[in-house]
């Protein structure tokens, strides 16, 4: 029997072609673990505002995997001495750093797997493959865990202009068509370069910098919390926890199994062990359609409607508003939808609730982007650059919301 070739050339729409380097790394993304990303959306419920945007984890990681060669090729270049071994264990880190998210994620971690994080969930993958692998991504572990001596690695994978931001704007910006997020990858990593063990950017790259945090500045108010985007996930957490009231108290709602198992049982951080992990590689954004679909007709009025809402894009009102809104406003609301409808108070916050989102394109408390200057020094990139623009976005933006059925737009009394 022929050897099967496993130095597959993969065809992206964003970089052309995509070369897998070794045999390892397609023995990873041919592993069922990994191959569930492709039946995991990258945006969510974006595709309801934007509808190109059904790429998917898959294609995510690949990127950021053709990204970080190219990342290691500028550093060998600039004589940055980088093992075989590291050079393995960054691109195995970064194709698997997304490998924990569920279906739908966000939702999915503020319902049904509560307080456990896709970090946390891709890391316990990372250990069960590490296991099936023989020992092989031990050091793609320690570099992700950021345990291991070579502090830029992780900033490769990990920090304010990584692999994985790099690849999801200009892949976000290209699938829903928001030109404004599209950055110049290429020039930022060929700018790149290791100074005592810190990755920082030449200073004539500062302008692709300054770009590619505005370009995450507007992706975040147009595309990731676009407030369609929004109403719509916060609407489907509102499914999922309704389900999982429902199943906890006994109705058996028709799903597929792996999707009931995590409505019938409280999965903490503690409890989430190897036997849960092969259950919870089962689960994909298939499943919570599927189900969706079925608890549109449910005998659950609240179950139904929300249903119903993603199912036919019919979604409620969200209203932006300057300031919190205050819980009098709340139970107003509620009160008149509880007149026209045959709902308790406790079902009224399925469909009227309030919140906040933020957003900081830099975040100046954190691990800055370094600017190496000519002289020789580092500077972070809001203190080397002469725009005042960028101080500003190193500002936090908080913005309230206020969610409700478009019913009541007629009482504009109280909208």
């Amino acid at each position: 029997m022929s050897q099967i070739n496993k130095l597959k050339i993969l065809n992206d729409p964003i970089y052309g072609f995509i070369t897998i380097p070794n045999t390892l790394i397609y023995d990873l993304i041919q592993h069922p673990y990994f191959q569930r990303l492709r039946r995991i959306s990258q945006m969510g419920m974006s595709y309801l505002v934007y509808p190109g945007a059904h790429h998917t984890r898959f294609h995510h990681a690949l990127g950021c995997l053709h990204i970080m060669q190219k990342a290691v090729q500028t550093l060998r270049f600039k004589e940055v001495v980088i093992s075989e071994e590291e050079e393995n264990a960054l691109y195995i880190a970064i194709l698997l750093h997304d490998i924990g998210h569920g279906p739908f994620s966000h939702a999915m971690e503020h319902s049904i797997v509560e307080d456990v994080h896709h970090e946390e969930i891709s890391l316990l993958f990372m250990n069960e493959l590490n296991r099936e692998f023989d020992g092989k991504l031990s050091l793609a572990i320690q570099i992700f865990k950021g345990e291991y001596h070579r502090k830029f690695m992780l900033q490769l994978i990990s920090s304010q202009l990584d692999m994985d931001r790099m690849d999801y704007l200009k892949r976000d910006s290209f699938y829903t068509g928001v030109a404004e997020g599209n950055i110049n990858s290429e020039r930022l990593i060929q700018m790149m370069h290791v100074v005592d063990d810190v990755l920082v950017i030449e200073e004539k790259g500062i302008y692709s910098v300054e770009q590619f945090l505005v370009a995450r500045r507007l992706m975040y108010w147009q595309a990731y919390l676009h407030k369609t985007s929004l109403v719509a996930e916060l609407t489907l957490t509102k499914i999922l926890k309704r389900a999982k009231e429902l199943t906890q108290k006994g109705d058996l709602l028709p799903c597929s199994e792996p999707l009931l198992f995590f409505m019938q049982h409280k999965i903490t951080h503690e409890s989430f062990d190897a036997t849960i992990l092969k259950k919870f590689a089962l689960l994909d954004d298939f499943d919570i359609v599927s189900a969706i679909k079925i608890w549109q007709f449910h005998d659950d009025y609240v179950l139904s409607s929300l249903s119903k809402m993603i199912i036919n894009r019919d979604l409620p009102k969200i209203k932006m508003v300057t300031e919190k809104v205050t819980k009098e406003r709340l139970s107003d609301l509620k009160m008149k939808l509880m007149q026209l409808y045959p709902i308790t108070e406790k079902d009224a916050d399925y469909f009227i609730f309030k919140g906040k989102i933020k957003n900081q394109a830099y975040n100046k408390t954190g691990e800055p982007i370094h600017i190496y200057k000519k002289d020789k020094t580092i500077e972070d990139v809001v203190e080397a650059s002469d725009q005042l623009h960028l101080k500003a976005l190193s500002k936090p933006v908080t913005k309230y919301y206020l969610c409700f059925p478009k019913v009541l737009l007629e009482s504009s009394d109280l909208i």
